[in-house]
């Protein structure tokens, strides 16, 4: 290969810039974006949104570009029922975890699709992968994970783009999902993903929807130098 072609690939490349209307789709997409429990449709995903949703995920960085994740697509009912029942029990030692006026509301939310969308997806990293010395993960072993995390909040907002909904079940013991899907040790479960076309969706989330929680002022969340009263 030519020189001056070589120290054109390694060098960068002029930026593209996006239009108004590109720079909006984005923000609309973002403040689209719910977690979806009970509005799935239960048709399946078209296989090539499927593909443009989990290539989007791969698109996320990484720390070293290691790539740290991986995606299990489950369809089968009885592994899917198995894996409910592993969130009904974790979810009632949940709900005794709150107070008896918060333990009524908890227990009246839907907190999983996992039988009701068409496709559930377990999201992993692996812990290994790039070796045991990793760029940017010298001093802060845990990059890999917030690397996986990247990948999710892609694959959330391409599904979004796509007519995708997601719904994101974290009331899990690990051991049980692990087992259930022959997790090795070394690969951490990040996300378990229920993931179908919706037609409706609240317009807020629905937590704050429903007066479990108010989002909070940006303003009361942005600090200049240090930490407010350091």
């Amino acid at each position: 290969m030519p020189k001056d072609t070589t120290a054109r690939k390694l060098a960068p490349q002029p930026a593209r810039q996006f239009d108004a209307g590109e720079r909006q789709a984005l923000y609309d997409i973002i403040n689209a974006r719910r977690d979806v429990r009970n509005e799935f449709r239960p048709d399946p995903i078209d296989p090539a949104a499927l593909r443009r949703i989990l290539e989007a995920a791969h698109a996320a960085p990484s720390v070293g570009f290691m790539q740290p994740w991986d995606f299990l697509l489950i369809r089968d009912p009885d592994r899917r029922a198995s894996i409910h029942e592993a969130f009904q029990s974790a979810n009632a030692e949940a709900a005794e975890m709150f107070e008896p006026e918060r333990k009524a509301k908890y227990s009246a939310l839907k907190l999983e699709g996992i039988l009701t969308a068409p496709l559930n997806i377990c999201v992993t990293c692996d812990r290994s992968r790039g070796g045991k010395v990793v760029l940017g993960r010298t001093h802060n072993r845990d990059m890999d994970l917030y690397s996986t995390v990247c990948a999710v909040q892609n694959l959330w907002l391409a599904a979004r783009a796509e007519g995708v909904g997601i719904g994101w079940v974290s009331i899990f013991r690990p051991e049980d999902l692990r087992g259930l899907l022959g997790i090795p040790d070394h690969v951490e479960i990040v996300a378990y993903l229920c993931a179908g076309y919706i037609d409706e969706l609240f317009v807020q989330p629905e937590l704050q929807a429903r007066g479990w929680r108010e989002r909070l002022p940006i303003d009361s969340l942005i600090h200049e130098e240090e930490w407010p009263g350091a």
